[in-house]
């Protein structure tokens, strides 16, 4: 990452009329990168499938960022989509994740979690990537080319939101062991 790209750090989620644009999407933020326009902490290529899952279907990352391949939120964001937890999340089951959430982490997490979730369509092809950047004009101009819509959100909201996640996750396994527990084995 370059060491002068640190206005703000930012998590984009974006998506695409034409899945193949996501991979030129993700050669294209490595291209700003190596202009020292943005900086990527980690991107990948996700797609959802039938079931759900987010799966990983090419990245790139920081490599001096211990953790995923991906480097750090956006491995983390890959999981929690991807798995039981992030279905839940996309579907429409809002009052048993309002519930494994207090008030305030409830509608933070149906705002930014929920969010990106759902811009990731079953079947298609979407840029997830954490970057530092100037300007959100650069990646939006860029993605704009492509076909592409651009969600971003604060990297600082983000990793809280996937705190609050995971301490979810903990909770029901602890306090129901039954059909929630045996989502999140």
């Amino acid at each position: 990452m370059s060491e002068d790209i640190s206005n703000s750090v930012n998590v984009i989620a974006v998506t695409f009329d034409d899945d193949a644009n996501a991979y030129e999407a993700l050669t294209t933020v490595k291209e700003l990168e190596s202009q020292h326009q943005i900086g990527i902490r980690g991107a990948a290529v996700v797609s959802r499938d039938e079931t759900g899952s987010v799966l990983d279907k090419d990245e790139v990352g920081d490599e001096s960022l211990a953790g995923t391949a991906t480097g750090g939120i956006v491995g983390l964001l890959i999981g929690i989509l991807g798995g039981p937890f992030g279905i839940l999340i996309g579907g429409a089951t809002g009052l048993l994740i309002g519930s494994l959430f207090d008030g305030s982490d409830a509608d933070e997490t149906e705002s930014v979690l929920a969010e990106i979730s759902k811009s990731i369509r079953v079947g298609h092809n979407a840029l997830l990537a954490e970057v530092s950047e100037q300007s959100p004009e650069v990646i939006d101009a860029a993605m704009t080319r492509l076909g592409g819509t651009v969600l971003r959100r604060p990297s600082g909201d983000v990793e809280a939101e996937v705190a609050a996640a995971e301490h979810a996750q903990r909770e029901a396994k602890r306090k129901a062991p039954g059909l929630v527990g045996l989502l999140f084995r």
